[in-house]
């Protein structure tokens, strides 16, 4: 089952791909990690997945990532008289704290941190941004706005704020809940939605204590502010274009992907893009060309993956998407233009770590010059791995672990094919099993060479200090 593309697929789960046979098929068809949203998944559904998940990683002897999405605050609007009012453009409308059912000039907004953070000239979109309203006057109880896009305004809509800072945590009662779930349930990576602060992922990290891999979901102004703030303190990012593309104007959003996508490599942090990919094939055999487009330029930036949401949740061409998302992944992998652009976008060195970086750079220059047939890294923690992908070899990344759950999280990162064996316990033996690997798993050939790189002591985690070549020798029959 090694794939032949660097860059990984996530599949979101739900009605359409939640029975064994969809959920093989997915796997078939190139689904690296398997997405479970909170947002629509109850525990016990999800605990399902999980042993699901886990049994065809037992029957197939490939490690697959779990990617847990916590659900995040919902701001909503309260309810109406008569269930919806139509607003013109230019109309006054309040938003305030009273429970009273709404009519054509007020509504409540139950969120009271809202009403206290909001100012004059502040923004306040509804309904995934179809109406805009600007403030002009607030208090602590209510703001009084103007519509700038009028339309139909009813029950329960959602309520998005780019201008302001919520002075809340960005994870709920229910996402701790659900965090706490997940991890007992054994999922290997934790998306935290509607990150604003760097403190926003710190909390979580505390919560998981290293169960889990944290990633950020960049999908609000606030958190592009804080860029590099945000990238330091997270184990991964994922570009959320589709709540950033109603926070931010529409064409703001393929640059700050771009953006994103250098930061958290030069950071050397798996990047995710997200949302729409190939929203067509929700309803259809066969992708857009502009999505078939969209997906190839996430691949040419170096993203760590790409991900399908609602395509393969609820779309009636779940395993068809992923294998469209497989082809062209490895098509533009085969591109001549390709490698230039990867090259292109090498990332100086990390402030910190400089001792194990200057390890992955230099296998990755030795395996370039001696045309070595794979980078075969021995990993405890997954960070090795890591570094060496950040570095985007044109060698394959091998990594071998003695943990099942560094293996998983590694089903995510660029180029890494993981395998689950256990540590070396001498230089010998770790480069005769790294050859072995190399061989069976079909990276090379008898007689092809391979670069090795480890950690002596062997088994503890950050010491990466070592670069061995090692000979692919005749296998035993």
């Amino acid at each position: 089952m090694r794939r032949l593309r660097r860059c990984k697929i996530i599949a979101t789960l739900g009605p359409a791909s939640t029975n064994p046979a969809i959920l093989a098929g997915l796997f078939r068809a190139g689904a690296d990690v398997f997405r479970i949203n909170m947002s629509h998944a109850s525990h016990d559904s999800m605990r399902d997945q999980v042993a699901m998940i886990r049994a065809l990683e037992k029957d197939c002897g490939r490690p697959i990532g779990i990617l847990l999405d916590l659900q995040g605050p919902k701001l909503r609007i309260g309810t109406f008289e008569n269930r919806a009012v139509k607003l013109a453009k230019g109309a006054t409308f309040t938003f305030d704290s009273s429970p009273a059912p709404g009519d054509a000039t007020r509504v409540q907004l139950p969120h009271p941190e809202i009403l206290q953070a909001l100012e004059p000239g502040h923004t306040i979109l509804v309904d995934d941004g179809k109406m805009r309203l600007r403030v002009v006057s607030a208090t602590d109880t209510q703001a009084v706005a103007i519509a700038e896009v009028g339309g139909e305004i009813s029950n329960r809509k959602g309520v998005s704020l780019p201008d302001t800072e919520i002075p809340v945590s960005s994870i709920t009662d229910k996402d701790r809940a659900d965090l706490e779930a997940g991890l007992e349930a054994g999922v290997d990576w934790v998306a935290v939605s509607f990150v604003q602060r760097p403190e926003d992922v710190v909390e979580v990290k505390k919560l998981t204590r290293g169960r889990a891999l944290v990633m950020s979901k960049l999908e609000k102004p606030q958190a592009i502010s804080r860029l590099e703030e945000i990238v330091e303190v997270s184990d991964g990012l994922m570009v959320a274009r589709g709540d950033l593309g109603v926070e931010m104007p529409l064409e703001k959003v393929p640059g700050l992907q771009k953006r994103i996508n250098r930061t958290s490599r030069r950071h050397g942090k798996p990047v995710v893009v997200a949302t729409q990919m190939l929203e067509s094939m929700i309803s259809s055999p066969v992708p857009t060309r502009a999505e078939v487009s969209d997906v190839a330029t996430a691949v040419f930036e170096g993203a760590d993956a790409v991900m399908l949401s609602a395509e393969s949740a609820a779309g009636q061409y779940p395993v068809e998407a992923v294998a469209t998302m497989n082809k062209v992944a490895e098509e533009v992998e085969r591109d001549g233009y390709y490698r230039s652009i990867i090259n292109a976008q090498r990332a100086p060195l990390e402030a910190t770590n400089k001792d194990a970086v200057a390890v992955a750079v230099a296998a990755r220059n030795f395996a370039e010059t001696l045309d070595l047939k794979a980078i075969v890294a021995w990993t405890s923690s997954g960070s090795t791995a890591f570094r060496i992908a950040r570095e985007r070899p044109e060698a394959p990344i091998l990594a071998l672990t003695p943990n099942r759950e560094t293996a998983g999280r590694l089903a995510l990162a660029w180029g890494v094919h993981a395998v689950v064996t256990k540590d070396a316990h001498d230089v010998d033996d770790m480069s005769k099993r790294a050859c072995k690997f190399a061989a069976r798993e079909g990276f090379a050939e008898t007689g092809e060479r391979v670069i090795i790189v480890a950690g002596v002591p062997f088994g503890t985690p950050g010491t990466t200090n070592m670069i061995r070549i090692g000979l692919i020798e005749p296998q035993p029959s």
